[in-house]
């Protein structure tokens, strides 16, 4: 193993995923503020970073709150992700590659989970990243890309030896998307494997869920991604649930509205904002109804008083 940075050390074992779309960074701060150990930007394209493409710089963009905070690069060129890494490596703690990402758009273009088959060519863009960066480098991958091609443990070893400082696991395989069940005894012999920090991720959605997979499969962290949608205070429950056993319900229209001052502030587009007031009112009486009139919404201040008779319920 030859990491030349090592992965910070946590305050919390609870991450959150990145996640286009989702992890602007208003939703991160919120995230932060209730717990997470660790935030992520939306997988940003290291062809657009080098193109200068104003949006894709915009989401760059972090609080102070965010310490640590990772930036997460996509690219099928090992020469345009080493130099976007080089470009903004000065404005992040960590330097993340994606190598699991299933969307088609993604996978066509060489990039996201379609490196798992070719291994060597992972190991190559970690190898390069490290020499080229002062900051710790780390990848997310999946297990495989499908049932008869599971290959986590050799791509973990690979970039283990590459220089990675960390490796974060999606417990489905390529052709899964998100679909089925994430197998964590995967994640766990990826743990035993090797020697660097393993975060594991897929279907935790509670902090029991959480407890039971950190002592299962004996991993570093975990990442939440859906879990987190709509409910960024969950990271808090975790917390809580690790230390006590026990967890306080969540006011996720207050976390809202938090989200909904921090969004004005840092700019996010309006579309990404209303797809957060769908996700935050889920499980809110008259959801269907509610989020009917969230669609039809113009601006935050209709958000804000669609919302405000409903800032009492309190969610698990």
């Amino acid at each position: 193993m030859r990491t030349k940075s090592d992965f910070p050390k946590l305050a919390s074992p609870a991450v959150l995923s990145p996640m286009a779309g989702v992890t602007d960074a208003a939703f991160r701060t919120v995230a932060r503020r209730y717990g997470a150990g660790l935030t992520y930007t939306e997988f940003v394209s290291s062809a657009a970073l080098v193109r200068g493409s104003k949006r894709t710089l915009e989401m760059l963009r972090t609080d102070p709150i965010e310490k640590p905070v990772a930036v997460q690069l996509f690219g099928s060129s090992v020469d345009e992700v080493v130099v976007a890494a080089q470009t903004i490596a000065d404005g992040f703690d960590i330097i993340d590659v994606n190598c699991g990402c299933p969307v088609w758009k993604v996978i066509r273009s060489g990039a996201g989970s379609a490196m798992l088959r070719r291994p060597g060519q992972i190991s190559n863009f970690i190898s390069r990243l490290a020499d080229a960066v002062s900051k710790p480098v780390t990848v997310k991958i999946r297990i495989g890309i499908d049932a008869q091609t599971i290959n986590a443990v050799e791509v973990a070893r690979l970039v283990e030896d590459a220089g990675a400082a960390a490796i974060a696991v999606h417990g489905r395989t390529q052709e899964q998307g998100y679909a089925g069940q994430a197998d964590w005894e995967i994640i766990r012999r990826v743990k035993q494997a090797v020697s660097i920090p393993v975060i594991g991720n897929g279907d935790v959605f509670t902090p029991e869920v959480f407890a039971q997979r950190l002592a299962e499969s004996g991993v570093d962290a975990i990442m939440i991604a859906r879990g987190a949608l709509g409910n960024p205070g969950i990271f808090r429950q975790i917390n809580q649930y690790l230390k006590t056993g026990a967890y306080e319900p969540e006011d996720r229209i207050a976390r809202f509205f938090e989200y909904l001052e921090l969004a004005q502030q840092y700019g996010v587009p309006f579309g990404n904002v209303k797809g957060h007031a769908m996700a935050f009112t889920k499980g809110l009486r008259d959801g269907a109804g509610l989020r009917d009139r969230l669609a039809r919404a113009q601006s935050h201040e209709e958000f804000l008083g669609i919302l405000q008779p409903f800032a009492t319920q309190l969610s698990r």
